[in-house]
């Protein structure tokens, strides 16, 4: 296997000195080491940080003839078999990486050698016969690819900050997309970024650069995947039994390393699983335990409210698995002192304060190891949010499935009665109202007829499919990414395995929902590995974190901006009516939403550390 990398390059007019000035600029995703290669019309940067083929690893790397030369960040998981395969085809390897795999399954396969990928990736191929450059992206979006195209050329890498250092790339706000995480509270979901002229390459696309042009191509689709949605004949211990073997042969993979292994643990049943599977493994390969160690480390954050701390549920699991617990306390003040260098690593806004609160558990997790694996895409891919429920009790109602809908009421009338209190009787004002009196009347006006980029599915099962591949999970793994690697930290994902993926998305939804219970088909397979006490938590607290709170007790900092001359010249906001709402808020005058005043407050900070700077 590869490494966790930074990876740049440029195809067109070559400017050396911006190619050495990018791998500094990426340096934190990699600081065991650096390569380049160059020709008359392209040049490829690695920074690298040293996972698998420690000593043999170094990029770019090469084929036989040195004619495709390769730049990748990321881990392909069955490289091994791969690489048999190929070399039975008459390959010839000089390495012991994965990345040496990709470029002899681009000469055997071409464009189409990612189909034959399991892992998450992101790579740029330099094929010098074909005069082509071509990049991929993994199928969910797990590491990320950048890009900027004008007349002088093509610029790519892993991170925005370091196709920036080019002074021909416009530092210029997206307004559009400004809007639509205002209003919507989108972003992540389009290839569009927060920068005008910055695109992203979208999860499961490929693209070309040639002398024709630059062509995008989506390679892979879950919706074209056969969905048995309604009725089956199987029992569900088989289904259960499939995704176990599934689970644990991702899990067993992705703890293939040459460096030490922990898990980020919150006390919910998509991370309280992977640490299960790991101890169930532990007993098993002597492979896992070099890696893991004799106990495994986990890493929790944790909060003064007891209503989202999950501490209890993290001992309690700890003692059942003699795994090792490490926590970290954020709070108020460290997340002010941090949030510009927050915010310059995350490059884009963000949603949520609670992206800060894994930021902190990273930064404590890369003390112990170099890898974490993560329960990231449980929640979007098993229907673990309580409003999944709440819209297929709607579903059964509007088919006149009145049996059903009767059962799965009454059994769900817990989390029915939470979904209900939250969005129906709640007395605070609609965010779309109160956004009416904090825009600015230029800003509005300029988006008056505007239709967000992604409109709700009619259906559950179109729903989840949007949120795994276009809303929810793409940007909770920019999230994942840009937090794990600004400490040099590996982050890997069992959950979204493809072939998971595939699987959970052919099989009837009630594998999800059912009886009352949300990710029922993990809840059934994990029975005799995951103790009783998670594997049938009712309440879901997801990764919560005090932001209410926080805001308030930071009012005098955060007024400070939204009371400065520059917050009052953008032309985004009305500044009079965001300073009273705020006032009002802090007060307890108004239940205004705090994440509103986040995106206000996230929003003009980015600006100041990428725009007007």
């Amino acid at each position: 296997m590869s490494d966790l990398c930074g990876i740049f390059g440029m195809h067109g007019e070559i400017d050396k000195p911006l190619i050495m000035k990018m791998s500094e600029a990426l340096k934190h995703r990699g600081p065991d080491d650096c390569g380049f290669f160059f020709d008359n019309e392209t040049a490829l940067g690695n920074t690298r940080l040293s996972i698998i083929d420690i000593k043999g690893g170094h990029q770019p790397i090469h084929n036989e003839d040195s004619t495709v030369w390769i730049v990748f960040n990321g881990e392909i998981y069955n490289f091994q078999e791969l690489r048999s395969a190929l070399d039975k085809l008459g390959h010839t390897f000089y390495t012991d990486s994965d990345t040496e795999v990709i470029v002899h399954a681009y000469e055997q396969w071409g464009e189409n050698c990612v189909k034959e990928l399991n892992g998450m990736w992101a790579f740029a191929i330099w094929d010098a016969n074909r005069k082509t450059l071509f990049l991929s992206r993994d199928r969910l979006g797990i590491k990320p690819l950048y890009y900027f195209s004008n007349d002088k050329g093509f610029i790519f890498a892993s991170e925005i900050k370091a196709i920036i250092l080019n002074k021909l790339v416009p530092k210029l706000p997206n307004d559009p997309m400004i809007y639509e995480y205002l209003v919507y509270g989108l972003h992540d979901h389009t290839e569009q970024t927060f920068f005008s002229q910055i695109k992203r390459l979208l999860p499961a696309h490929n693209l070309v650069v040639d002398r024709k042009g630059i062509y995008v191509k989506k390679y892979w689709n879950i919706q074209l995947i056969n969905k048995e949605v309604e009725k089956s004949n199987r029992d569900d211990d088989l289904y259960a039994k499939e995704f176990l073997r599934l689970f644990k042969d991702s899990v067993r993979l992705q703890l293939i390393s040459e460096v030490p292994i922990g898990t980020c643990l919150s006390g919910g049943l998509d991370s309280s699983s992977i640490v299960c599977m790991v101890n169930n493994l532990l007993t098993l390969n002597a492979d896992v335990i070099r890696v893991v160690g004799e106990r495994q480390k986990t890493f929790t954050v944790c909060f003064r409210d007891k209503q989202i701390d999950e501490r209890k549920y993290v001992e309690y699991l700890t003692a059942q698995t003699t795994a090792e617990k490490n926590f970290v306390y954020p709070s108020s003040e460290q997340l002010w002192k941090d949030i510009e260098k927050l915010v310059y690593l995350q490059e884009e806004p963000f949603m949520s304060a609670s992206v800060y609160a894994q930021w902190s558990v990273m930064k404590l997790a890369s003390q112990k190891v170099k890898v974490v694996l993560d329960g990231q895409g449980g929640d979007e891919l098993l229907a673990g949010y309580e409003p999944y429920f709440a819209i297929l009790v709607q579903e059964l109602w509007k088919k006149r499935k009145i049996h059903t809908f009767i059962k799965e009421l009454l059994l769900g009338l817990d989390m029915i009665a939470r979904y209900v209190k939250q969005n129906f009787l709640s007395l605070r004002p609609k965010q779309s109202d109160k956004l009416e009196k904090l825009l600015s009347e230029e800003f509005k006006s300029e988006f008056s007829s505007w239709k967000v980029t992604t409109p709700r599915p009619g259906d559950l099962v179109a729903l989840l499919c949007q949120e795994v591949t276009k809303t929810s999970l793409p940007r909770l793994l920019r999230y994942e990414d840009k937090n794990s690697m600004s400490f040099s930290l590996e982050a890997r994902v069992p959950f979204l395995d493809h072939r998971l993926v595939e699987y959970m998305f052919s099989i009837p939804i009630t594998q999800r929902l059912k009886n009352g219970w949300t990710k029922h088909i993990l809840r059934n397979a994990m029975k005799g590995i995951l103790p009783e006490k998670i594997r049938k938590r009712r309440k879901k607290i997801g990764f919560a974190i005090p932001e209410a709170a926080w805001m308030k007790e930071l009012r005098r900092e955060i007024r400070e901006v939204f009371a400065s001359p520059r917050f009052g010249e953008r032309r985004y906001f009305n500044q009079g009516e965001v300073l009273k709402e705020f006032d009002e808020f802090c007060l307890m005058k108004s239940s205004g939403d705090a994440n509103l005043f986040w995106r206000i407050l996230n929003l003009e900070i980015w600006l100041r550390v990428f725009v007007d700077k």
